[in-house]
């Protein structure tokens, strides 16, 4: 059995479009739906140092010069 992941967003109406699978007509399929909900929060949490400016103290000096 293949996997294809596919992520969409539910309609007003409760639907779930999903297209641009490589399945031929008549195929048997087997669908399994997982809600995802992640808040600003938690994304902020995980990731603490995205999206952070860098800024190198001498990136040029060596890193062990004194052992």
């Amino acid at each position: 059995m293949q996997t294809y992941h596919v992520e969409t967003v539910v309609s007003e109406k409760g639907v779930l479009n999903i297209k641009g699978l490589p399945l031929h007509p008549g195929e048997r399929v087997e669908i399994i739906v997982k809600s995802r909900r992640i808040d600003d929060k938690t994304q902020n949490n995980r990731y603490p140092l995205r999206g952070k400016r860098i800024h190198y103290k001498k990136p040029f000096d060596g890193v062990a010069e004194n052992e």
